[in-house]
């Protein structure tokens, strides 16, 4: 694809716990498949995958982090380039979503002011919830935090979780340009290789 065959750049960052899913849906959302036994991450990756908004060709770059704790230190230092940020926990695992303070606070520390997030409980396929639907809704409210529950197995909401994400940022990038936002930095449109600062109240 030419550089001036889309219109934004935007970079979107998963985080969470290990094992919770996060390589599973970046792939089923950018290759359309289900790697079954899918091993770990080591430090980050990466997939590209250009969506449509209003008529428009918006690309989106996701970033996929290593959950374990000793590549913590490396998955920090993509937080703060980053447009959108999605933490992920696995809704049949009470330890992944006790954890999601600790995700919170870093995205306090090492992400940009102006960052999106969302809040993903994963693997709702399976029947065998340990966290309520209203216990993680109330946790997303308190943080500013968009919350949705998908499957990556079963493809579901993987496709809105990031659509919407997409039209979320194009929308508050076009703002951004005409001047609506207040911290509003001029977005770089027409394939200019940067990312570009949409305003958030997350977290």
């Amino acid at each position: 694809m030419l550089m001036d065959d889309y219109k934004y750049l935007f970079k979107v960052v998963l985080i969470g716990n290990a094992s919770v899913g996060k390589t599973c849906l970046v792939r089923r959302f950018c290759q359309d498949v289900f790697p079954a036994g899918q091993a770990a991450t080591i430090g980050v990756d990466f997939l590209i995958k250009t969506v449509e908004v209003n008529g428009e060709k918006i690309k989106l770059q996701i970033w996929d982090t290593a959950g374990q704790e000793r590549f913590r230190s490396i998955t920090q230092s993509y937080y703060r380039s980053a447009n959108a940020l999605i933490i992920v926990f696995d809704i049949n695992n009470l330890a992944t979503f006790s954890s999601l303070p600790d995700w919170v606070r870093e995205v306090k520390a090492y992400a940009n002011n102006d960052v999106l997030c969302t809040l993903v409980g994963n693997k709702c396929d399976l029947d065998e919830r340990e966290v309520p639907t209203h216990v993680a809704e109330q946790f997303s409210e308190k943080n500013d935090m968009w919350y949705l529950e998908t499957s990556a197995k079963m493809s579901e909401n993987v496709e809105k979780l990031f659509q919407t994400i997409a039209e979320e940022l194009t929308m508050r990038a076009k703002e951004s340009s005409a001047g609506v936002s207040d911290n509003a930095h001029s977005p770089f449109p027409n394939g200019d290789q940067q990312t570009i600062p949409v305003k958030s109240n997350c977290c």
